[in-house]
């Protein structure tokens, strides 16, 4: 069978329908939370190639601009060539980085088949609530957690945002995502439909004339309400000083308190004192996404 494959920046339409029917049928989302909202949001700069038969969207890729590439192609048209022929059509393939989720067996054969290797792995590990120590988080002293609304009122809107994000860039320095936010692409993240300004967390060390923000929780809770450590980050001027784990706590109380029957983070496979750290709370490994590229001699 050969496909229409098409290449679009427009909104892809019929891209949820075939996008939950991959889902039903793998047990794991093909797209990721940024490449879902690309798909109806040209601002995002993303762009898309669609595999059709006919009127049907049978397949589609979506490629960002740091070079990152999710796909997925409808369950009843796998090993027809339609991944393939998507790919085909990327430009310059060999330099984009292929999201798999879930690392499943199709996935795993496509890279083998176009001579593409495993460069990054991240897992997804979760807690059930029953798991986590009931209580009040001891904070250490002098120090003060507020939620972002609480922040606001006393710092100011455009403080605390601009610590938030000096806070996130230094301490996501390495990281391809996180690293390296603006202001807009702040607002770009709190504008997401499940952002809650009452489920970010701000640690402070109020033992200076002028309150520092020392870290930050920012928590998630899904439609099903499963909770998430959506991102955690410390300012390198704290690192070592005992504050991770009160900034932990302070968000899974929040998720907990609020109905969350099981927590689930994403950490990068390779950052062993942080699994190590999950681990002894009580997190286990749930899912592994992976990402393939063509290795350059």
């Amino acid at each position: 069978m050969t496909a229409e494959i098409a290449r679009t920046s427009a909104p892809v339409a019929g891209a949820q329908a075939l996008l939950d029917e991959v889902e039903a049928h793998d047990g794991i989302a093909a797209f990721s939370e940024q490449f879902l909202a690309a798909l109806d949001d040209p601002a995002r700069e993303h762009t898309h190639l669609v595999a059709h038969e006919g009127e049907h969207l049978i397949g589609v890729a979506s490629c960002a601009p740091d070079g990152g590439v999710e796909l997925a192609v409808h369950p009843d048209f796998r090993r027809q060539g339609v991944a393939s022929g998507l790919i085909a059509r990327i430009d310059d393939p060999s330099s984009k980085a292929f999201w798999a989720h879930g690392d499943l067996e199709a996935a795993q054969g496509l890279a083998a088949a176009r001579g593409m290797e495993k460069t990054r792995e991240l897992l997804v590990m979760a807690i059930d609530a029953d798991a986590l120590e009931a209580g009040p988080v001891e904070l250490p002293e002098g120090f003060a957690a507020l939620n972002y609304t609480e922040a606001c009122e006393r710092f100011g809107r455009d403080e605390v945002e601009q610590a938030w994000l000096d806070v996130n860039n230094d301490a996501f320095s390495w990281h391809p995502e996180q690293g390296g936010w603006d202001l807009d692409r702040l607002h770009r993240g709190m504008a997401a439909e499940w952002f809650d300004p009452e489920g970010v967390w701000l640690l402070y060390d109020e033992r200076r004339q002028a309150p520092v923000l020392a870290g930050f929780h920012w928590t998630k809770r899904h439609p099903g309400g499963t909770g998430e450590v959506y991102v955690v980050g410390l300012s390198s001027s704290y690192r070592g000083e005992g504050m991770g784990g009160p900034l932990m706590g302070v968000g899974l109380k929040h998720l907990v308190e609020g109905g969350s029957s099981q927590v689930i983070l994403y950490v990068e496979a390779d950052n062993e004192p942080a699994v190590k750290r999950y681990n002894e709370i009580g997190f286990t490994i749930a899912e592994s996404h992976v990402v393939y590229r063509n290795q350059v001699s």
